[in-house]
């Protein structure tokens, strides 16, 4: 266990040895001082974790004292003991940099967990640090690339970073929608907050409610305890919500409320609470339609769609794909401790002809595969596997078909990876909807017409 050492600094002896074996009784280290010169000199030397200051000592005041302090170390905390207290110093105290004030005389129960709670928040702001540190130098860029394509999305992005309005991002499976709201949380006003993701795809109602919301002691059967929701994890920060398209109807109303109201109820509970997050939601279906099939609400989609970005699948972005892949080899590398690889032109242009149905994921599991089964050290084109199931660029030209045979391949393959969503099948193709169902029923016909 680690020892947590105090600076206690008072000039009256038997009131500084009553605190200091108070401490030295929790498990303290605590080192004495009664002058600021004292103070000074130990505070520099011990490194305290915390500072626990008398306000007149014989040589000045913490007044006089704190700037010096912090000078050595601003992240440690201080609380100050004064019986002479008003709020003009109580002011001058905290403007000053002192975590608390503390009234003489003092119960030393409550001059104990004053002190728990600064060494706490001390210690919750450290690990918000070495996170936020840490997600930066993991962080995947999610503009890599000089397409044309990745540049609007990086221009978009940029343009409602540090908007607090709610942001959906459209894209389709594995595409990088959680990469990017992860990256307009880190470039926002709320980038010292919490960020916390929520995939809703296949969550029941009740899963879902109580993840989102929390729930009060007895609520329901085996609630024995109170929870908190993710909202209120995520207060003052941003809450990702990826495929809000599967939401449960009965959810919805409730999720419209926090967004236009900032407020919500625990389950169990009839008082409301307040929570301030920006809402990044995230779909790689077409809500429009589903507003249509009653399966999603007109209200809430207009709330969260105020600010729209759509990121474009790979095979759009051709010419990206040696970047993306060489950084990704080189992350898949160091997080499986094996040497650096880099891929041959025969691997790159087999990367470059493959159409990416899975996108980054896909990418990503290609090159995992050709890291841990391949020796060499310049992986080529043989060296990378790919799904069974996905078709080779060969296998999806034969040049043996007519034109209107390929445009139905094409048509039907369109259709399989948008999972029958014709709007969005639709743009995919560069065709009108109206367009694309006359050709679904041509083809329907023509199969009736082949039986």
């Amino acid at each position: 266990m680690t020892i947590k050492r105090i600076l206690l600094v008072e000039d009256e002896a038997s009131l500084r040895q009553m605190i200091a074996n108070f401490f030295r009784a929790s498990e303290f280290q605590v080192d004495e001082a009664d002058s600021c010169a004292a103070a000074y000199q130990t505070f520099q030397s011990a490194q305290p974790d915390i500072a626990l200051l008398d306000f007149q000592l014989p040589d000045g005041d913490a007044l006089g004292l704190l700037p010096r302090l912090r000078e050595l170390e601003p992240s440690i905390p201080i609380i100050v003991m004064t019986g002479h207290g008003s709020m003009e110093l109580g002011a001058a105290l905290i403007k000053g940099g002192v975590e608390q004030c503390i009234s003489k005389p003092m119960e030393l129960q409550a001059l104990g967990m004053a002190v728990e709670r600064s060494l706490e928040h001390r210690r919750n702001h450290q690990k918000q640090i070495a996170s936020r540190s840490s997600r930066k130098r993991v962080s995947v860029d999610p503009f890599l690339g000089e397409s044309e394509a990745i540049r609007t999305l990086a221009l978009d992005a940029i343009r409602v970073a540090t908007s607090n309005s709610p942001v959906l991002l459209r894209g389709e499976t594995g595409s990088g929608k959680g990469v990017l709201a992860n990256w307009l949380h880190e470039n926002s006003d709320r980038c010292e907050e919490a960020f916390v993701d929520l995939n809703c795809a296949g969550l029941s109602r009740e899963f879902l409610e109580t993840e989102l919301f929390g729930y009060e002691k007895g609520a329901y059967t085996g609630a024995v305890n109170s929870k908190l929701g993710l909202l209120e994890v995520a207060h003052r920060g941003t809450l990702f919500l990826d495929e809000i398209g599967d939401v449960d109807p009965l959810v919805q109303p409730k999720l419209l409320k926090v967004v236009e109201e900032k407020r919500f109820r625990h389950l169990g509970d009839v008082r409301d609470r307040f929570v301030d997050v920006r809402l990044i939601a995230a779909t790689n279906h077409d809500l429009v339609t589903a507003i249509g099939e009653k399966r999603f609400r007109s209200d809430l989609y207009f709330r969260i769609s105020t600010l729209q970005i759509t990121i474009p699948p790979l095979r759009e972005r051709i010419a990206d794909i040696p970047v993306i892949a060489q950084d990704l080899l080189a992350r898949i590398s160091a997080e499986l401790g094996r040497p650096q690889k880099q891929l041959s032109e025969s691997a790159v242009d087999r990367l470059k002809s493959h159409p990416w149905p899975g996108n980054f994921r896909e990418l990503r599991n290609v090159l995992e595969r050709a890291v841990l089964y391949s020796e060499k050290q310049l992986l080529r084109r043989d060296d990378l596997r790919f799904e069974k199931n996905s078709p080779s660029p060969e296998k999806l030209y034969d040049p043996r078909l007519t034109l209107a045979e390929l445009e139905r391949v094409h048509i039907q393959r369109v259709l399989e990876e948008e999972l029958g969503q014709v709007a969005t099948a639709a743009v995919r193709l560069g065709i009108p909807k109206s367009t694309l169902y006359q050709r679904i029923k041509t083809l329907r016909k023509e199969r009736i017409g082949e039986a």
